[in-house]
């Protein structure tokens, strides 16, 4: 017999619904066949049941589980029950969150988003908050400018299905490299080299010829030439397939970055932050929020900036907001990827990294332009995949791509500069989407053995739990959405390991309380009782929904901070 431990019995009510969720761990940790059902009762004495899942991690055993379970009313009771005898003690489910911020006061302003928003967008925001509320805003200009809205010019010199080259501009397709032409010629004549000329925007390979007049040079010595001859402008790799076959005469071929955001500045990119309060001096606590490090993810900067202009608007109006401005130094960063999303926005949605392209050879083909970049979110120091740690990549074509090393790229260093400049920032809120997630750190751990980075102490995680359980309360308090108990935790044991999080960063190596949303929660189909995820761009209603909420639990984070330093300077 087995014996069982319920790890979460919690409950809620959602527009009508109420759900139950319950974790339970078994010590029959290596026996993959042990099923486990929980049995409730209601307050109005309904029973029923439902059965767990076994859920393992980097194959390891965590606990069995279920997704929210639809219940007639108030659960009263749970036990849980194993295929191997064990029996649960009785529990009595709690309520979650349990917490609901302070009610708004008439005339509370509010709903200052009506689209999704572009980089060029943002950056107009910015520009009219700082112009409009000139006593309670700076606007930072982080440090490291990006690489911009910016590709190399490439193609194809030859037929891919045949034997061709891929040809790429050093410089990019913006500096005066768009259109430039690649040939190859034969130059009529015997015994001839091989020679790589340009002149007036073009590269001609003129092909080596045998005592017949027949051209002989290959795919593999025309590349080699372009490469030793015509360095500083061209690099040239053999497509795959076509290495060692004779090289044909083909083009003119025009080179082409292939971006299509013609109303996109072709600049470095200066990100910038908005510093919202009364004292901006460093003088009382500092929150950050920031958002869009993951370029698809539209939603999430309209959270940031629904949040800001929430706290500027109703400065004027409505003494609480005027006293938490008063005692809390606010920092936002509603995009800091901004080259990624105007790719997004413009040429690929599902990008989700930035724009910087580390491959080399084979890799920088075309066709593999949508998988080039480096995930922001996987480039930081701390519990990092160049230290060991799970959940990054060294291939530059994988998703979570952790780049040439730790704060390799202008994104991340953005980050990381603000909180180092302004060393008052002792809480921070990662907003990213979709799935309805509120997490802390540690959010990365090496495989062998599931080893995470050290664990917060007992006073840290009572925190970083209450507090989570006030922020949650206040975004539900938009719309009836709750984030589910079991998406509420450390990164890694309620989501995955992400090596190298901007979040572990900031708690481990700056002493920052720092969490992350996944914002976006499922919906609750009742037609066909089950879930459903809204996706990273989801029909603009329910993006703006998301916006609303969570700008709610960023402005449940500012009264957080204010109390933690009122407590701390009450407790001398």
């Amino acid at each position: 017999m087995d014996t069982l431990q319920v790890q979460q019995a919690y409950w809620w009510t959602t527009t009508g619904q109420t759900f139950l969720q319950a974790q339970v761990a078994t010590t029959a940790t290596d026996d993959p066949d042990v099923e486990i059902t929980v049995s409730w009762r209601t307050a109005d004495g309904t029973t029923g049941s439902f059965p767990l899942y076994r859920f393992e991690d980097s194959g390891e055993y965590q606990y069995h589980y279920a997704l929210p379970q639809p219940v007639p009313n108030r659960p009263v009771q749970l036990t849980a029950t194993s295929s191997l005898g064990g029996v649960s003690r009785a529990i009595t489910p709690t309520l979650w969150p349990n917490a609901s911020p302070p009610p708004l006061p008439a005339g509370y302003q509010k709903d200052f988003i009506d689209a999704y928003l572009t980089p060029v967008d943002i950056q107009a925001r910015i520009k009219r908050l700082a112009r409009q509320y000139r006593d309670l805003v700076d606007v930072i200009d982080l440090p490291n400018k990006t690489q911009g809205y910016r590709r190399n010019a490439v193609g194809y010199l030859g037929d891919p299905a045949v034997a061709a080259l891929v040809v790429e501009s050093v410089r990019f397709g913006d500096q005066n490299m768009n259109g430039v032409q690649v040939r190859t010629v034969d130059p009529g004549r015997t015994n001839r080299p091989l020679t790589v000329g340009y002149r007036d925007r073009v590269l001609t390979v003129s092909l080596a010829t045998d005592t017949a007049g027949k051209t002989v040079s290959t795919t593999d010595e025309v590349a080699a030439a372009i490469n030793a001859r015509q360095p500083d402008r061209f690099r040239a790799t053999v497509e795959d397939g076509s290495a060692g076959l004779p090289m044909p005469v083909a083009g003119p071929t025009r080179l082409d970055d292939g971006l299509q955001g013609t109303e996109v500045p072709a600049r470095p990119w200066t990100v910038q932050a908005l510093r919202l309060g009364v004292h901006r001096d460093g003088s009382r606590v500092g929150v950050l929020a920031y958002s869009q490090e993951h370029a698809r993810e539209w939603a999430t900067p309209l959270v940031t900036l629904e949040f800001a202009e929430r706290m500027l608007a109703n400065a004027r109006t409505d003494p609480a907001t005027r006293e938490l401005l008063e005692q809390v130094d606010i920092f936002v960063i509603p995009m800091v990827n901004p080259d990624g999303a105007n790719y997004s926005f413009n040429d690929f949605n599902f990008q989700r990294k930035n724009l910087v392209n580390h491959c080399t050879r084979a890799a920088r083909d075309p066709k593999n332009r949508t998988s080039w970049g480096v995930d922001i979110n996987r480039n930081y120091t701390v519990g990092s995949y160049f230290d060991g740690y799970v959940g990054a990549s060294a291939n530059c074509l994988s998703g979570t791509y952790a780049g040439t090393a730790e704060l390799s790229e202008a994104e991340s260093g953005n980050v990381i500069a603000l909180a180092q400049d302004h060393p008052n920032i002792k809480f921070a809120m990662n907003v990213h989407s979709y799935g309805g997630y509120f997490m802390w750190p540690p959010g990365a751990y090496r495989a062998d053995g599931r080893v995470t980075l050290p664990r917060p102490s007992i006073d840290e995680s009572t925190l970083f739990l209450n507090s989570a359980r006030r922020i949650v309360g206040a975004i539900a308090q938009e719309r009836g959405t709750v984030t589910w108990p079991s998406q509420t935790g450390p990164v890694a044991d309620v989501l995955y390991s992400a090596a190298g999080n901007s979040a572990d960063q900031l708690y481990y190596e700056l002493g920052i309380f720092a969490w992350d949303f996944e914002v976006g929660n499922d919906r609750w189909n009742p037609a066909t009782n089950q879930w459903e995820g809204v996706g990273f761009q989801p029909p603009f209603d329910e993006a703006h929904g998301e916006s609303q909420e969570y700008a709610g639990g960023l402005v449940e984070m500012v009264r957080v901070a204010r109390d933690h330093a009122a407590a701390e300077a009450a407790a001398g």
